[in-house]
């Protein structure tokens, strides 16, 4: 991706005026961070990273940031500013083996026997980790531990008596708050920036609602401490939102109350163990609730469920809504993870699901977290052993034709009733729906045959909204349809 750099002059203008007060008045009114950043600075690390040759490089290039090329914009600043190291006498190009830049990062100290916190993406795959103190003594580090997931890695150092960090409360934090990052964007080490809050409760990640600032953070700041005016570790920044791949306004810093969770785990088993229950879930919408009866769009749907996993044995059906889990309220689908993440394997818990215009209440006997498994394949139910579809057939108001299912294929699919949709327009059209899928249900109510089906769409009200729980492959979702206007 390319980056661009562009120089610009800043300049403040004061505007006087009857009644303003003086220019010395308007400062004293601004923070100062200078004491903040003397006493935290310290604390604060370069992290650069190598891996070994796979193939002969010659030696004499600059130090670029990672995925920095000399296409780059960006690659003339370094090129002036970082001259590259000539090779010594009887280097030659760089063979099979040796060590080459791989990254530059940044870290902190949390502890004066040398671990540290920083980004699993500062390090992973990593053959060599450099720490750099700011008294430019430099340590190999030791990988204690990273996780993926919440993007946090755990480095130790051979030292003793190190400055460290005080580790705030990021659940404190307020919108509008100053706060200040530390690391070594682009490689320059020691960078202070500083700004407020924007917002908090981001959710850009499976398992961590981000802080949202707008704190000048560029790569290389990556792993660093975002920092509250009492010099309290609120935050270790992470990502920013760019078109460019530079700072555009709006950085993102992972809490430092997950971070520190996930480091503990990591320091004492060397990973992180996290709850699962087997759920494929999405977001209610406003368009769903109001025709299931809820009075807001609150929960997570569930729109698949694992056979045989925990949420299955518990009695968890695909287009329950989970309102509550271990007594928390869901408020949006993302919610759900990071509740079940954070829950100890084996944990028995209260579950609180909306069914069919209204709540119950089940107990589910929490899982252990799997590695990544690829999703499975499936066709859509309803097809032929050859893919084809049905014939199609005349629709009602919904622009939906459907047919029976089989037992044998019900028993297959593992449902109890439904309806295979054969033909498909108009609303039904226009709402996604296609040949092969499954209905469960209209408006709470259970789909039990075509006749059925039939009967329940001729007696609804055509004026208003329906939603239909459409189940395709294995995952089950309420698809919101307005019938279309009669024909004149």
């Amino acid at each position: 991706m390319k980056r661009l750099l562009l120089l610009v002059p800043l300049t403040l203008a004061l505007l006087s005026g009857a009644g303003a007060p003086p220019a010395f008045a308007q400062a004293r009114e601004l923070p100062d961070f200078a004491d903040l950043v003397e006493k935290a600075g310290p604390a604060v690390v370069n992290i650069r990273t190598t891996e070994r040759a796979r193939a002969s490089q010659p030696n004499g290039l600059p130090q670029l940031p990672e995925g920095m090329d000399e296409n780059d914009p960006m690659y003339e600043f370094f090129r002036r500013f970082f001259p590259p190291r000539q090779p010594g006498p009887g280097q030659g190009p760089r063979g099979r083996g040796d060590e080459v830049p791989r990254g530059v990062g940044s870290g902190f100290v949390i502890s004066g026997d040398g671990f540290l916190l920083t980004n699993h993406h500062v390090v992973d795959g990593a053959d060599e980790i450099y720490v750099t103190l700011t008294d430019k003594r430099e340590f190999k580090g030791k990988l204690i531990g990273s996780d993926r997931r919440t993007d946090i890695a755990v480095v130790k150092i051979e030292a003793a008596n190190l400055p460290r960090l005080t580790i705030g409360d990021s659940s404190r934090l307020r919108v509008g708050e100053w706060v200040v990052a530390i690391g070594s964007p682009f490689g320059l080490d020691n960078t202070v920036t500083a700004g407020i809050v924007s917002a908090k409760g981001r959710d850009t990640g499976e398992y961590l609602p981000f802080i949202q600032t707008d704190v000048a953070v560029n790569p290389g700041n990556s792993g660093g401490p975002l920092l509250n005016m009492r010099g309290e570790v609120v935050g270790i920044n992470s990502q920013i939102y760019s078109r460019t791949g530079g700072f555009m306004g709006i950085s993102f810093a992972i809490p430092i109350d997950e971070a520190m969770r996930v480091a503990e785990q990591i320091k004492s088993h060397g990973r992180v163990v996290r709850g699962r229950i087997g759920v494929g879930i999405a977001e209610v919408t406003k368009d769903v609730a109001e025709p299931l009866g809820m009075s807001r769009a609150v929960g997570a749907l569930v729109r698949s469920v694992e056979s045989a996993g925990p949420a299955d044995r518990a009695g968890i059906e695909a287009g329950d809504i989970i309102l509550k889990f271990d007594g928390k309220a869901i408020e949006k689908a993302s919610d759900l993870p990071r509740i079940v993440g954070s829950t100890r394997p084996g944990t028995k818990v209260a579950v609180q699901v909306w069914r069919k215009g209204a709540t119950r209440d089940l107990q589910i006997a929490v899982g252990e977290m799997e590695p990544e498994r690829a999703a499975r394949a499936a066709r859509p139910p309803g097809s032929g052993p050859g893919g084809t579809a049905p014939e199609a057939a005349a629709t009602n108001a919904l622009g939906l034709a459907v047919s029976d299912i089989p037992d044998d294929r019900k028993a297959q699919l593992r449902i109890k009733n439904g309806v295979v949709v054969d033909a498909v327009d108009g609303a039904a059209a226009r709402a996604g729906l296609r040949p092969g899928d499954v209905i469960l249900s209209l408006d709470n109510q259970d789909v039990t045959s075509a006749r059925q089906f039939g009967e329940l769409v001729g007696r609804m009200d055509k004026g208003k909204t329906h939603v239909v729980l459409v189940r395709r492959g294995d995952s089950a979702s309420f698809v919101p349809i307005r019938p279309s206007p009669p024909a004149r």
